[in-house]
């Protein structure tokens, strides 16, 4: 069913709840895994001193980025490939899909409301919009909520849950 699947990753994201619904599918259907990151064309347009330096940090980012998860997920025995391209990231994500023949896109997805949501979009939004295959979002664990809820854990001490 699933011969190719998509994981766009962020340059420099470090986690991505993504990840193991990809290899999980991969693992299910004998699938490649095709990762891909968007280096933002807006990195290359700034103009001044700094500029040339942060647009090869998003690229050193992004190649990290993907050798990174490749690698997590070739130690996993998933078949896997990895490539970082040029562009605004949807534009990317639209053109992998073609590009690679992918028959599903797995990727996380932002928690985000009100003015934010409204103001800075979403990538994950826009593609499950123009995608001609199926879209998975993964949501992605709340660091903060995570932190909290280890902090209350580790209040309570050792003894057993009430419950």
């Amino acid at each position: 069913m699933y011969d190719d699947i998509l994981l766009p990753v962020a340059p420099g994201g470090k986690g991505n709840d993504a990840i193991p619904h990809a290899e999980s599918l991969a693992e299910r259907y004998d699938a490649t895994v095709h990762v891909v990151s968007a280096i933002d064309t807006v990195a290359q347009t700034l103009r001044g001193p700094q500029a040339g330096a942060f647009a090869e940090r998003v690229e050193d980012a992004a190649e990290e980025r993907v050798e990174t998860v490749t690698a997590e997920l070739e130690s996993a025995g998933v078949d896997v490939v990895g490539s970082v391209v040029r562009g605004e990231p949807v534009d990317v994500i639209e053109n992998a899909i073609d590009d690679v023949g992918a028959d599903i896109v797995v990727m996380p997805s932002h928690a985000r409301s009100g003015l934010q949501r409204v103001l800075l979009g979403s990538v994950t939004e826009k593609v499950v919009r123009v995608s001609p295959v199926p879209v998975v979002t993964v949501p992605m664990a709340d660091d903060d909520a995570e932190e909290a809820e280890d902090g209350e854990a580790a209040d309570a001490g050792d003894g057993p849950d009430p419950e």
